[in-house]
């Protein structure tokens, strides 16, 4: 939970136990052990325990990214997505990656807006706004033919997840 959240996210016990589906003393036991070790920070507010990740714990940044690219979450994302009309190039980025700016999915191809937004609004909204593009595959290769800046950063990234990428075709 606390590797595939936003660093600034913050659970409460009872909470963990309802997302894990856990019995509250072994949750409790876990969350001690892993406070003990520092790789969680406890903060009391409003008489509870807020348990959030410690950014500077030794290796976080490697657990994370060890996390982040055997999310099961990502493949779930993928799967929702392409049923949603065809899919050229998936990219997870920005909040699924750890990051606070940017965008955080970027689809080429053609699909569904409605039912992506739909689809982002009710299964993917924390408490962050999920921020999206949806590009044709002529404005994609227009845009990477440019140099655009927004097309050329986010392909450069390599923290980013490319889940279908079928760049090579539209290059072509």
């Amino acid at each position: 939970m606390f590797l595939l959240s936003p660093q600034d996210k913050e659970f409460f016990i009872r909470e963990l136990t309802r997302l894990l589906d856990e019995q509250i003393n072994s949750v409790r036991r876990e969350l001690n052990n892993l406070k003990k070790i520092g790789f969680l920070r406890v903060k009391n507010k409003n008489r509870k325990k807020y348990y959030r990740v410690n950014p500077d714990f030794l290796i976080y940044e490697e657990l994370k990214s060890i996390f982040q690219k055997g999310n099961s979450r990502a493949d779930e994302i993928t799967k929702k997505i392409s049923r949603m009309g065809k899919v050229d190039l998936l990219i997870l980025s920005g909040s699924f990656v750890g990051k606070k700016e940017g965008i955080d999915i970027l689809v080429v191809g053609d699909i569904d807006k409605t039912k992506l937004s739909s689809f982002i609004t009710t299964e993917l909204q924390s408490e962050k706004e999920i921020r999206y593009s949806v590009l044709s595959q002529e404005d994609f290769v227009y845009r990477l033919e440019c140099k655009d800046k927004f097309i050329k950063d986010i392909l450069s990234d390599t923290k980013n997840l490319t889940l279908i990428n079928k760049l090579e075709k539209m290059l072509e």
